[in-house]
């Protein structure tokens, strides 16, 4: 299994079709999609934008890599080796002049308060928020080699708990982190619903306390478990829409009516999932249906990319599309080092 993931350098493809996706889904995001035909013409014929530009989902996915890889260097990953670089990626991104791609204002207002020194991130983490802004950027913990099953988990769900607290961006998160792991080793799409709601039945009451500390008690549950099975279950209720989508909905039709616009982080997970398996060995087919969408198609169509680049690996992309997206450099970068 290593030996495949290595080949097909899921790290790289995953990361490159994660910025496309974004890079296509840029401009058709806020459209409706007799809008999106208008503009585009018909879906399957979609172009990637000259330039390729990206969004604050590429952005921050890469701060979270380099947070990661800094993280990493230090030896073995734990909460407070990954919370303080993140956290100074995340600052950085924020003062960027670069950040000017309609960021959303929970990243926003989360990252003004991560500057603060008087802070525990805790007090920083928008407790109400799940927009998919935590989960569009968690690709990087499923596509970096070496952790345990609790260091991937955790990591999700701190990074994502750094600007997001809400449970469902929580596990939201840990799945699409975990989503990408599987496909990127190989378990086959077919079976990815299943083995993701198994993964959700099995952790529904498990809340990482050595990765989020105290953050459960910023919300109104009366404990810990309580807390994080409320996230959970709004993603088994998402996943089992999503199966019955896989096996009904037409390719034709808006994904977006079948399992939620995407602004919220189990809407962005289950729509990214079932553009990528309504065309599993059609990758840019997969990041059409993506961006032609009624919802946030750059966020939708970045986890789509994301899913299929790990599964199908850097080939899967066509050479004139990759050589052109914005931060191609980055992105091979951290793609080489966790494909070695």
């Amino acid at each position: 299994m290593t030996t495949t993931t290595v080949r097909k350098r899921a790290a790289t493809g995953s990361l490159l079709g994660l910025a496309l996706g974004d890079a296509l889904g840029f401009p058709t995001e806020f459209n409706d999609v007799p809008t999106i035909l208008a503009k585009c013409g018909p879906w399957r014929e979609m172009e990637l934008p000259t330039p390729a530009i990206v969004t604050d989902d590429t952005q921050m996915t890469l701060a979270l890599g380099k947070g990661l890889r800094t993280a990493m260097d230090m030896g073995v990953l734990g909460p407070d080796a990954l919370a303080e670089p993140v956290r100074a990626e995340f600052i950085a991104w924020n003062r960027s002049p670069e950040n000017n791609r309609a960021p959303g204002n929970t990243c926003l207002r989360a990252c003004d308060l991560l500057e603060r020194p008087d802070l525990p991130w805790q007090d920083a983490s928008q407790i109400g928020s799940k927009g998919c802004g935590a989960n569009m950027r968690v690709a990087p913990l499923g596509l970096v080699p070496g952790l345990s099953d609790e260091q991937r988990a955790g990591a999700a769900q701190l990074q994502s708990a750094l600007t997001h607290g809400h449970p469902t961006a929580l596990a939201a998160s840990d799945l699409t982190a975990h989503a990408v792991r599987l496909l990127a080793q190989g378990a086959e799409p077919t079976g990815l619903v299943g083995l993701l709601r198994s993964y959700a039945y099995e952790n529904r009451s498990r809340y990482h306390e050595r990765w989020l500390g105290d953050l459960w008690t910023r919300s109104q549950d009366p404990t810990p478990e309580h807390f994080i099975a409320r996230g959970w279950d709004e993603c088994l209720e998402i996943l089992g829409r999503l199966q019955d989508a896989v096996r009904t909905a037409s390719p034709e039709t808006d994904p977006c009516l079948a399992t939620g616009a995407g602004w919220i982080a189990e809407e962005a997970l289950a729509t990214g999932l079932l553009c990528f398996l309504l065309f599993v060995d059609e990758p840019l087919t997969a990041l059409r249906r993506a961006a032609c969408t009624s919802g946030d198609s750059d966020s939708i169509a970045c986890l789509t990319g994301a899913f299929a680049g790990a599964w199908l690996g850097a080939d899967a992309w066509p050479t004139q599309w990759a050589d052109r997206i914005e931060y191609r450099g980055d992105l091979l970068t951290l793609g080489a080092l966790w494909d070695a």
